[in-house]
């Protein structure tokens, strides 16, 4: 007897079912603040200025294939680009699009409706100038208590307030660049805006922990993090030494301060493998593997302190063996012994790699968008949202402000 056609399943939940994010921020700690919450299933609205929008859509090359047929009115009455820059589409990801212009009041007053209908607000403007919009923390918590508004600075709202924040610069003066580079050579930044991606996952913390004390409380709050605290605060153990010493590190290149070998070592044809022998037992296990069992009992590298002492003549030890075979080989028989190691792999070598372990790196957004770099995010009961490609600017703007200018206990609308 035929069984009776089964309901559709519904679709998983996730963890931010139901939460409405309102992103008025620009380049990346914001927007990447606000893609991490939509990953997790939050609503998110990207709020941009017309016919420009965030800044990042022309940070190019590279660009992505063409986003639409080119508008030469604009949204709202600017030039529109037809192409956005890969950047944008890093932080953007399923979001819907909004241009909205603050100097005009219509369109403040939609913003103020949006910040009154959101769960979260996330804006990085310099301290005090949304004030004349109603849009700073004391006129969106009057309008909506429950609100979790996040702003993120440069350097605080404080005494620098009026310092302008860009990822480069906080590199410079927050200390990194002061340790990364080799001994003797130049500062050098990170290879990617990682102060901007720190603040980001700092603000994307503490966003959940005061919708956890709303949950609680039915009160919202401000949530302030700034470029410079959170450098600071990823420092970690180069902080605590030179608190602990009154020290200020310097640049290593790939070595460690207190561990030995950490670092990338020379095989043959002086092609780099990065080593972390994290302790004395995986020392042991390096030096058996080499062929050189011995150099795990020699006094001078015995144990970590002893080798990060004579660093030196350990390295030398150490590349006079590996200098027989290539990098790869020495991978896969280092590894075989569980000693942690791995070849410096191309960003196209590191996604492949990923994938053959089964992380499913890359996620596609639709045909002639740019993929997406798959959420690092695995949680077994609310899993996370499959991304959706990047707004075109103002792509939802005509439903959105139909939205917003009816009633307030309407449903955002679930297709556009």
């Amino acid at each position: 007897m035929p069984q009776p056609p089964r309901p559709p399943a519904s679709p998983p939940a996730r963890a931010l079912d139901g939460v409405l994010v309102a992103d008025f921020s620009r380049v990346l700690a914001g927007p990447l603040a606000a893609a991490t919450l939509a990953d997790l299933g939050a609503e998110v609205i990207k709020v941009e200025r017309p016919g420009t929008g965030d800044d990042t859509r022309a940070w190019g090359p590279p660009f992505g294939p063409d986003s639409g047929p080119e508008d030469p009115e604009g949204s709202k009455g600017g030039a529109q680009r037809s192409r956005t820059a890969a950047y944008f589409d890093a932080a953007n990801r399923s979001k819907r699009g909004l241009a909205l212009d603050l100097g005009d009041p219509a369109d403040a007053a939609a913003a103020r409706e949006l910040a009154r209908r959101a769960d979260v607000l996330i804006e990085n403007f310099r301290p005090g100038s949304l004030a004349k919009y109603g849009l700073d923390h004391t006129a969106t918590r009057a309008a909506n208590p429950g609100l979790v508004h996040c702003t993120i600075t440069g350097f605080g709202s404080g005494a620098g307030a009026s310092l302008p924040g860009y990822d480069f610069v906080v590199q410079a003066v927050g200390g990194l660049m002061s340790i990364t580079g080799e001994p003797g050579g130049p500062p050098l930044k990170a290879g990617v805006a990682l102060v901007d991606v720190l603040t980001a996952k700092d603000a994307t913390t503490g966003i959940l922990a005061a919708l956890r004390h709303r949950d609680r409380t039915g009160r919202g709050q401000l949530v302030e993090v700034n470029l410079l605290s959170s450098l600071l605060g990823s420092l970690v153990n180069q902080a605590s030494g030179h608190l602990a010493t009154g020290r200020d590190p310097g640049p290593m290149g790939n070595r460690h301060p207190s561990i030995a070998p950490y670092e990338t070592l020379a095989c043959r044809d002086g092609r780099p493998l990065a080593v972390a022998a994290g302790n004395d037992r995986q020392f042991r296990a390096l030096a058996t593997a080499l062929g050189a069992p011995e150099l795990a009992d020699d006094p001078r590298f015995a144990r970590n302190q002893d080798r990060v002492q004579n660093r030196r003549d350990l390295i030398k030890a150490l590349e006079d063996r590996l200098a027989s075979d290539t990098p790869e080989n020495w991978t896969d028989r280092l590894l075989a012994a569980s000693v942690p190691c791995g070849p410096v792999n191309t960003l196209s070598q590191a996604l492949e790699l990923a994938g053959r372990l089964g992380l499913d790196p890359v996620t596609p957004v639709g045909e002639g968008r740019i993929p997406q770099v798959t959420s690092p995010l695995r949680l077994s009961d609310t899993p996370v949202t499959p991304p959706t490609a990047p707004p075109r600017l103002d792509e939802h703007g005509t439903a959105l402000r139909t939205w917003l200018s009816g009633p307030a206990d309407h449903p955002l609308p679930s297709e556009m």
